[in-house]
């Protein structure tokens, strides 16, 4: 399994890291036969597995839940678990006993937690209980209700200040959401972490993507952001409909898929 070290000395290399979404045993084993750097168990499960509206209702037993298969089915990717709201509030003891029970229950060697400057006394918590966090800044979608929605995160100093103030508490990289693409630049460049965008433009060190997402099983309308590589939505109903059809025809089953 690529290890955190490993994940940072990339950025010294100048290769460009990827990170894409699992939340099931299958997903993961098919990306981990893949060159992907690292995948997320990311609270997104909440919206794309579970069909809610937010990433808030995800509870920390589910996270543990879908994260122990992700890691499973693992060999090779760097596995980072998201540790869903309000764990990273919660104060540093509260969130370290959290964090614990993922790493300790899962297997997973990091976790993700979104949050600007105020959780830097968090974050050095954990690194210094030697737990590698991934920090979160820019669109934080489980401060969703605080901002009034999904928008671009456009406070250049804000957003630079809390990227530097999370590397010196420890971060091991900075994932940049919804941030324009010269604000990304200007904090992939300060920092001596990687950083990896989703809605950052091209200047981060490495990009991530919702795995759904990029195979276009999810519906319309998407983020800007997102490219969809292969439509197997599509594919899938189309296989179905001819499931259905043959059935009904009696084309299926047939003698080659008949015991005797």
């Amino acid at each position: 399994m690529l290890t955190v070290p490993q994940f940072l000395a990339k950025k010294q290399t100048g290769a460009k890291l990827t990170m894409l979404t699992a939340y099931d045993y299958l997903t993961a084993s098919i990306l981990d036969e893949t060159e992907v750097d690292a995948i997320l168990v990311g609270d997104t499960l909440g919206m794309v597995i579970q069909g809610k509206s937010t990433t808030l209702p995800v509870s920390l037993d589910e996270i543990i839940y879908h994260a122990e298969m992700v890691v499973r089915a693992t060999k090779k990717s760097l596995v980072v678990v998201d540790l869903p709201f309000p764990g990273a509030h919660l104060g540093p003891k509260r969130t370290l006993e959290a964090a614990a029970r993922i790493l300790k229950e899962t297997g997973a060697p990091a976790i993700k937690i979104e949050g600007g400057a105020e959780i830097a006394e968090t974050i050095a918590c954990l690194t210094n209980a030697g737990i590698p966090v991934m920090a979160h800044c820019g669109l934080q979608p489980q401060s969703v209700h605080q901002t009034g929605g999904y928008r671009v995160a456009k406070d250049h100093t804000r957003i630079l200040e809390d990227a530097e103030v999370l590397e010196d508490a420890g971060a091991f990289c900075v994932l940049l959401e919804c941030v324009p693409a010269e604000l990304a630049a200007d904090v992939t460049q300060a920092l001596l972490v990687p950083t990896l965008g989703i809605g950052a433009g091209p200047y981060c060190d490495g990009q991530v993507l919702v795995t759904h997402d990029l195979l276009g099983l999810t519906s319309e309308p998407h983020p800007k952001f997102v490219k969809k590589y292969i439509d197997l939505k599509e594919a899938a109903q189309g296989a179905i409909s001819q499931f259905c059809q043959d059935v009904q025809t009696k084309r299926f089953p047939s003698e080659k898929h008949s015991y005797h």
